[in-house]
């Protein structure tokens, strides 16, 4: 049992493999193909626009940190023109905590610049791939379409393309039956002539008309026989027939 429907599985994997690559157009395959790339680079440049984006946030970031940091150091320097060390004091304490922020932010912004800078040299290496693959692909489409143009050109001049086949099928069918219509025809015709078959249409002759008829026949002919032969003779063609003497028949003289 196991031996067979193993068997029925190749065979039904086959016939399915046939049934797909009678299907497939490798046009259609090769368009498909070039839709999921233009898709992927696609990914990839949204990936650098949002890496970007990223990067210009913090960039705003830092400049908003560094401009309180001079802020914050600038009130240090006037608390203590005035004599408060202790305001200079909080103030220089916060512009640290501000610095760590921006070395925080630097640190950000100098690894978001480098992913930047990696996703965008894959894009374009990813778009001259497409744009090679487009090429390629372009050309590969050109070449089947002639291939498979000049196949059913070949076939249709060796008549061996389903087309041509039925078309040959039916020349031959026609030419069949013709033959056998002009053969029926004709044996008809003979059997009339010999009177094997009736004539229902009244229009056929008996035996003794078709006898008296090839009898008129033949004397015509005669009659025609004799005219010409007077006419070569240099007679009247219409004695002769009436006389009913040949040239042959007529008495010669010879001179002395």
């Amino acid at each position: 049992m196991s031996g067979v429907m193993k068997r029925m599985g190749m065979i039904f994997r086959a016939k399915a493999n046939k049934a797909l690559d009678r299907a497939e157009d490798p046009r259609e395959t090769l368009d498909y193909s070039y839709q999921k790339q233009l898709e992927l680079l696609q990914k990839v440049r949204r990936g650098v626009a949002d890496v970007a984006t990223s990067r210009k946030r913090l960039e705003l970031q830092l400049t908003q940190l560094q401009r309180q940091s001079a802020k914050l150091e600038d009130q240090g320097r006037k608390a203590l023109a005035l004599g408060r060390e202790d305001l200079a004091r909080e103030a220089l304490t916060r512009r640290s905590s501000v610095q760590q922020q921006v070395m925080d932010l630097e640190a950000q912004h100098q690894t978001l610049q480098g992913e930047e800078e990696k996703l965008t040299l894959a894009a374009q290496r990813l778009q001259a791939k497409v744009d090679a693959f487009r090429t390629r692909k372009e050309t590969i489409k050109a070449t089947y379409t002639a291939a498979q143009a000049q196949t059913r050109i070949g076939e249709a001049f060796s008549g061996i393309s389903e087309e041509m086949g039925d078309v040959g099928l039916a020349i031959q069918r026609a030419e069949d039956k013709t033959a056998q219509l002009q053969a029926r025809a004709g044996a008809i015709d003979e059997l009339l002539a010999s009177g094997a078959l009736d004539d229902q249409s009244g229009m056929a002759k008996d035996d003794i008309t078709a006898e008296l008829d090839r009898i008129s026949a033949g004397s015509d002919v005669e009659l025609e026989l004799q005219r010409m032969k007077a006419e070569l003779a240099g007679g009247s063609p219409q004695q002769a027939i009436e006389s009913g003497q040949t040239p042959q028949d007529r008495p010669r003289f010879d001179k002395p």
